[in-house]
């Protein structure tokens, strides 16, 4: 086991930076499957090859599994490159499938509409995003309700 606090570190895919991590606690266990734990929250930034900020995120508390699969849990938000905001208590994000996703309620704030529902699916990105039981409220203009009278 390795256990690091106050931690800030970029991590590289085929030499390029793919990832930034800051977690004030980061716990790795060597067992098999290795787990990764960050306890006290983690903040997690996805780069693309120009290394733009795809999206970040932010957790509560967060596991990685087997370096694939990642749990953020408690008040977990995600902020795409488009400026939506995605929030819910659970997602997960597997990095072979390159896919997020959350059982639980998911809130999500675009520049013209607020939205919530169940079953939440996307790709890794977070422009492709779909969910079940969905709820929302989107402003209507007025212009447009005079030219239907």
């Amino acid at each position: 086991m390795m256990s690091a606090h106050g931690i800030s570190n970029l991590i590289s895919d085929s030499g390029l930076i793919s990832y930034k991590i800051v977690a004030e606690d980061w716990n790795i266990y060597t067992t098999q499957p290795q787990k990764w734990t960050f306890p006290k929250g983690l903040f997690l930034e996805k780069f693309d090859e120009k290394f733009h900020v795809e999206w970040h995120v932010q957790a509560d508390t967060a596991y990685c599994h087997d370096n694939r699969i990642w749990e953020l849990r408690g008040r977990v938000v995600i902020l795409n490159q488009e400026g939506v905001l995605f929030k819910s208590e659970e997602f997960f994000w597997d990095m072979n499938a390159h896919q997020i996703w959350s059982n639980l309620f998911v809130d999500i704030t675009t520049p013209d509409r607020d939205l919530r529902g169940t079953q939440f699916r996307s790709n890794e990105q977070m422009t492709d995003w779909y969910f079940d039981n969905a709820a929302g409220s989107a402003p209507i203009n007025d212009k447009d309700e005079e030219k239907k009278d």
